[in-house]
C-alpha cells in the first residue's frame, strides 16, 4: 500500500463532500433501508445495519436521523425497493472502473452511468471485465491523530480479532479482513475505544495504472465528477495512480 494512502484519498474526499452533506446521507441512508429490508431493524441481530450504523456515525450523521431511517424502512411496506446494481467499464489509458449503485430504476441508472463513462471518453464494459482485477475486503483505516494506542498493540487487537493484514501509512493505519470478517474486527476496535475514519467492503486494485497526459486525467475526473453527482451511485472504485 505505500504511496497509496487511502486516508490521503478519504480525508480528500471528506473535505470535497463538507459542502455536500446531502449527497453522503441520501447513500447512508438508502444502505440502511436496504439492510432493514434483508435483515430487519434490530442492529443487534443485522450485523449489516451494525455496519452502516458505524459508516452513518463516521460521517457524522446524526442519531435521530439514523433512527428515522431505520424506523421508517421497517414501517413502510411502501417505501421505495432499492436494487443493487454494479457496473464495470474503462477509463482513458484503460483505467478500470467498478461503479456500485443502489437503485429504483435501472434504466435511468444505467444511462447516466453509460452517460458519465462517454462523457470521460471511457466506454461500459461487460460484467466481469475489470473486476478480476480488484480484490474484495475489509477495509479500516484509522488516524494516527486519533489513536493512542501503539502500532503493535493495535495490531495484536486486530489480528487477534481475525484481521488478515496490517499497515502503517505515514498519516494512518489501515486493515484488511475477509469482508465476511469486517463487523467482528470493527466491533472489538470499538470495545477497545479505537476511533475509526471508514470500516467498509472495499475493492482493492491489485495493480496501478498511471495518467501522464492531461487531457486522460480531465476526462477521467470528468467521470468521476458525474458519478459523483449522481444519488444513485454509492461507490465508485478505480485503479488510477493519483
Amino acid at each position: 500500500m505505500s504511496g497509496h494512502s487511502k486516508f490521503a484519498n478519504i480525508k480528500h474526499k471528506k473535505e470535497k463532500n463538507d459542502a455536500a452533506k446531502g449527497k453522503i446521507f441520501t447513500i447512508i441512508g438508502r444502505e440502511i433501508a436496504v439492510a432493514v429490508k434483508e435483515g430487519g431493524a434490530d442492529p443487534l441481530n443485522n450485523s449489516r445495519l451494525r455496519d452502516v450504523i458505524a459508516k452513518a456515525k463516521a460521517n457524522n450523521m446524526p442519531n435521530d436521523t439514523i433512527d428515522r431511517g431505520i424506523k421508517k424502512a421497517a414501517g413502510d411496506a411502501n417505501s421505495v425497493n432499492y436494487e443493487h446494481v454494479t457496473y464495470e467499464g474503462y477509463g482513458p489509458n484503460g483505467i478500470a472502473i467498478i461503479v456500485e449503485a443502489l437503485t429504483d430504476n435501472k434504466n435511468r441508472t444505467a444511462s447516466n452511468v453509460r452517460n458519465a463513462f462517454t462523457k470521460g471518453n471511457g466506454n461500459v464494459g461487460t460484467p466481469g471485465c475489470v473486476s478480476f482485477m480488484f480484490d474484495k475486503k475489509g477495509q479500516i483505516i484509522i488516524d494516527k491523530e486519533e489513536c493512542d494506542m501503539s502500532a503493535d498493540d493495535l495490531m495484536m487487537i486486530a489480528l487477534d480479532a481475525g484481521a488478515e493484514d496490517f499497515s502503517e501509512e505515514e498519516d494512518s493505519f489501515e486493515i484488511l479482513t475477509d469482508p465476511e470478517m469486517l463487523s467482528e474486527v470493527r466491533e472489538k476496535l470499538e470495545a477497545e475505544k479505537v476511533a475509526m475514519v471508514e470500516a467498509e467492503v472495499t475493492m482493492l486494485p491489485q495493480t496501478w495504472v498511471e495518467l501522464t497526459d492531461e487531457k486522460d486525467i480531465k476526462y477521467f475526473q470528468k467521470t468521476l465528477d458525474l458519478l459523483d453527482e449522481d444519488d444513485d451511485v454509492q461507490a465508485v472504485y478505480h485503479n488510477w495512480d493519483e
